[in-house]
């Protein structure tokens, strides 16, 4: 009841670079202590009581942490771990993300396996772009889907023109998933930007706020750049007849993905 995990990190050994399977594997995961544990662990048993073949109650007070008088917790600013269930009709995941861009003022800087984001979403970045903030956005150099890949790059382009940069991760693939934003407000969690993660399954993350977790997300963000590939508004407009058509047809389909 006293230590969590999240983030993109699987049981699975290309997730730590034992077995390599599509170049280098970058991720990210954070580990809580203390009192914000106890939303990871309802998250949890909420999802267990409905996957339980007895389909039984758990009496959630019965997990409760004792009080341990010889470990001081305590942090800087706000962690607050939530979550996203297809549900209950609300689109958890989508508006931290939507609430940290609208807000921001200087930078949003975002880690994202896959780009298959609805017009809310694009219309927020292209705002936040046009607005001057400084929008930059990371994605796999090495796919391991070729068609969300396809959609990942077909959303380049809008992007772009808005003055939005975004950069691939030429090493390998990059399943890291979160946002940081203005040294303030950092999110970390098992949320792609793609229709399948924000609308239709169960994901968490953790909502930093005035934490010293929001500068080492900017840290690896800039640490990481100097590996990646940025995208020019040409590589976009270059793409073949064939490739644009492809991704055209994918579009459509974009919601199944």
């Amino acid at each position: 009841g006293y230590i969590g995990f999240t983030g993109g990190v699987n049981l699975a050994d290309e997730y730590i670079n034992r077995k390599e399977r599509f170049g280098h594997w970058k991720d990210t995961a954070v580990m809580l202590k203390g009192e914000a544990v106890w939303n990871m662990t309802v998250m949890f048993l909420h999802m267990w009581e409905l996957i339980k073949e007895d389909g039984g109650k758990e009496d959630l007070l019965q997990f409760v942490p004792y009080c341990r008088k010889d470990v001081a917790y305590g942090g800087e600013g706000f962690i607050q771990p939530f979550s996203d269930t297809p549900l209950d009709g609300e689109t958890v995941g989508e508006n931290v993300y939507l609430n940290a861009i609208g807000g921001a003022e200087e930078y949003v800087y975002i880690f994202t396996p896959y780009l298959v984001i609805d017009n809310e979403m694009m219309s927020a970045l292209c705002r936040a772009a046009k607005r001057g903030v400084d929008v930059r956005i990371m994605t796999p150099g090495i796919p391991d889907k070729r068609i969300v890949y396809a959609l990942t790059q077909a959303n380049y382009e809008e992007l772009l023109e808005a003055g939005a940069r975004v950069f691939e991760y030429t090493p390998g693939f990059l399943h890291e998933k979160g946002l940081v934003c203005d040294d303030i407000i950092g999110i970390m969690g098992t949320i792609n930007l793609d229709y399948r993660s924000l609308y239709l399954h169960f994901e968490d993350g953790v909502w930093f706020c005035k934490n010293p977790v929001v500068k080492e997300l900017k840290d690896d963000f800039m640490n990481t750049m100097p590996l990646c590939r940025e995208v020019t508004i040409e590589d976009c407009r270059n793409r073949s007849f064939v490739d644009k058509v492809i991704q055209s047809v994918f579009q459509v389909m974009a919601p199944l993905l």
